[in-house]
């Protein structure tokens, strides 16, 4: 019948895999798009307000269930059945997958398509770096988290939230052309070998520049740079370099710390927390490594008693 349209199960318009996450385009017609979404237990995901205030984002929980993490303690619970959905929405909203989801995700402004062209191209190079370093990939994820625990507690605006995200996961992207022997070298690498490593944020600029979100390029560019000058590759000072890069700059840290690595243990939390506050002011702005510290409290990765036992 004309006008009527069937779909059988597993079909769809087109699907990306990012990250943690899946989207099957299913529909599409007059601007509205309904996008089938799995999301992976233990992944952060979030809903800012639209520049349309006349957009609205509805979701239905098939499977599964979320935290949606309130500003207190007093966080709300999703089951089957619930839905959730936004318009008109002033500030960021933060959920958590408590378990594999399945979602069905009605928006009246098209999104996938920011999707299928941008992040599934750059997130095929992801999966290229983690084939030569696996800590890479893993790292990237849980700078991301971490990123977007700093963010919510700082309440930062949607837009930079946006782009924290995107340049977070992709920070490390330029690594593609680092050799592999450098990547997973277990000695202290050569001063030559230390410069081609420094290569890896302006590659990652560069490979950024051809795609939907080359504006958070500058993001990877600086997020070795640090406050006091003393970072690379353009030795940038105080405010020059942006509030994402300077977040991305603490996470980034912290997480290489406390990882594993083929040639040493990785720190633990308090020990790491305590190095990154010696460098307050100097690296760090002082009052993002006190949301940071704040973040991980919240998480449960510090206690506030440990913190004072740390020399």
């Amino acid at each position: 019948m004309e006008g009527l349209y069937l779909g059988e199960k597993d079909k769809f318009i087109e699907r990306v895999v990012h990250d943690s996450s899946q989207f099957s385009l299913l529909a599409k017609g007059n601007g509205s798009e309904v996008i089938f979404q799995t999301i992976k237990q233990g992944k952060a995901f979030y809903l800012y307000p639209s520049d349309d205030p006349n957009t609205l984002e509805f979701f239905y929980i098939i499977e599964g269930e979320c935290k949606y993490e309130t500003n207190g303690n007093n966080n709300i619970h999703l089951y089957p059945g619930d839905y959730f959905y936004i318009q008109t929405l002033k500030e960021t909203a933060y959920f958590l997958a408590e378990s594999d989801m399945k979602l069905l995700w009605f928006t009246t402004q098209p999104a996938f398509h920011f999707l299928s062209k941008s992040i599934a191209e750059l997130t095929k190079v992801v999966k290229q770096v983690e084939e030569k370093d696996q800590y890479t990939y893993s790292h990237s994820v849980r700078v991301l988290e971490y990123s977007l625990r700093i963010a919510k507690e700082l309440q930062l605006p949607k837009d930079t939230v946006e782009n924290l995200y995107f340049a977070s996961l992709f920070h490390d992207i330029g690594k593609i052309h680092v050799p592999e022997e450098i990547l997973n070298k277990p000695s202290k690498l050569t001063p030559e070998e230390f410069d081609i490593l420094k290569k890896h944020p302006a590659d990652g600029c560069e490979m950024l520049k051809s795609t939907y979100y080359s504006h958070v390029g500058e993001i990877i560019l600086q997020h070795h740079e640090r406050l006091d000058g003393s970072g690379y590759p353009n030795g940038l000072k105080g405010d020059q370099i942006l509030l994402e890069a300077q977040i991305i700059g603490i996470t980034d840290t912290y997480d290489a710390m406390t990882s594993d690595r083929i040639y040493r243990k990785g720190m633990g939390p308090s020990l790491a927390i305590s190095e990154i506050k010696k460098l307050s002011g100097r690296h760090y702005d002082t009052s993002l490594v006190g949301a940071f510290e704040k973040v991980l409290i919240m998480d449960g990765k510090l206690k506030v008693e440990d913190l004072k036992q740390v020399p």
